[in-house]
């Protein structure tokens, strides 16, 4: 073989060694780049419940396929991949969302007006508790680190942490202000946007007190949060039309990205890589995280005006959200001067959307 060809051969051999360590590589640590579905996301189911009530939090337990939805009085519970309504928690005066204890089979309300916060059994859904809280609690998770429900009362500007295997109060963190979403990391953190303040509270779940508080800037009036848990990531929607992606160790923003208007909540879907937030305009913004530092808004896709509040279905990564339709709002009067328009009879209605 002359020592032309006995090099070309050496270079045709060396490009497919390094084309075959290159696969290799690719395949042990795949790049997420960005996820864009030709289609996007739509509608793929939608149910109409009707029924009286206004609406606040959505809970998705996507392991028992159960979407919990506070109605004003009561929470409705449907099997999501149906649309059967299979039971209602009643009694829940003024509620306004749902957190899931499954390892111990029970479930708590928040119950805004009665400054309380309902215990239920998961299977039969029926109540078998009370538990005091603050004034007006409003946003409630459960943190699997400490094993306690916290409530953020939103009129007493504090968090009650309830013990979820006792049912007992372990204690009442001051915030400083205006509590609304939060989420926890499984390990002893959690965190709660602080929405008069335009600041993130970090508290410590098993000493319950405040660690540090953040600030959200330059978003404003942050109300929807979530956690990417594995990258340390937190999603913060935000009142001025922006959500803030912020390092859950330190507080560092990583991104400022824009939204649609009038957000509600944030979800973040780990399989994906894909955060939401959901936004009474109409639309729900998705931004896919493309690696921990950073974030790329995928779409702004069209759901229906007030549908901002949702869900993350984890098992088929479906997003979901829920809305009614409005009539014109009254004449305005001195002790209304700004009336909301009346909820059309029965129009109360469940979106699901996916790609």
């Amino acid at each position: 073989m002359s020592s032309r060809a006995s090099s070309v051969c050496a270079f045709v051999a060396a490009t497919f060694v390094c084309l075959a360590v290159s696969f290799n590589t690719m395949s042990r640590n795949p790049a997420r780049g960005p996820a864009v579905s030709p289609q996007g996301f739509h509608q793929v189911a939608k149910y109409k419940l009707g029924g009286e009530g206004g609406w606040d939090y959505l809970t998705m337990d996507s392991a028992t396929r159960r979407l919990y939805i506070s109605r004003g009085t009561r929470v409705v519970v449907i099997n999501i991949d149906t649309g059967a309504v299979v039971g209602e928690i009643p009694n829940t005066n003024g509620v306004h969302g749902v957190a899931v204890a499954s390892e111990f089979g029970k479930g708590f309300v928040s119950d805004g007006r009665d400054d309380k916060v309902t215990v239920f059994d998961l299977n039969t859904l029926k109540p078998t508790g009370e538990v005091k809280a603050g004034r007006n609690p409003d946003a409630i998770i459960y943190d699997d680190g400490s094993k306690r429900v916290f409530a953020f009362n939103g009129g007493s500007s504090d968090a009650t942490a309830i013990d979820a295997a006792t049912e007992k109060v372990a204690g009442t963190i001051p915030l400083g202000g205006k509590p609304e979403g939060g989420a926890a990391d499984g390990k002893g953190t959690v965190w709660v946007n602080i929405e008069n303040k335009s600041e993130v509270a970090v508290i410590d779940s098993k000493k319950l007190v405040v660690k540090s508080k953040w600030s959200v800037a330059p978003g404003e009036e942050p109300t929807g949060l979530a956690l990417d848990r594995d990258h340390h990531r937190l999603f913060i929607g935000c009142g001025n039309k922006k959500m803030i992606v912020m390092n859950s160790d330190n507080g560092k923003v990583i991104a400022a990205l824009p939204i649609g208007d009038g957000v509600d909540a944030a979800g973040f879907d780990p399989s994906t890589g894909l955060a939401f937030a959901s936004n009474g305009d109409g639309t729900l913004t998705v931004v896919h995280e493309d690696s921990p530092d950073k974030f790329t808004v995928v779409e702004n896709a069209k759901t229906q005006p007030r549908a901002r509040t949702m869900a993350v279905d984890l098992k088929t990564h479906n997003v979901v959200v829920v809305t009614a339709e409005f009539g014109p709002a009254p004449a305005p009067t001195a002790s209304q001067p700004r009336p909301r328009p009346p909820m059309v009879p029965d129009s109360f209605t469940v979106l699901v959307y996916g790609r």
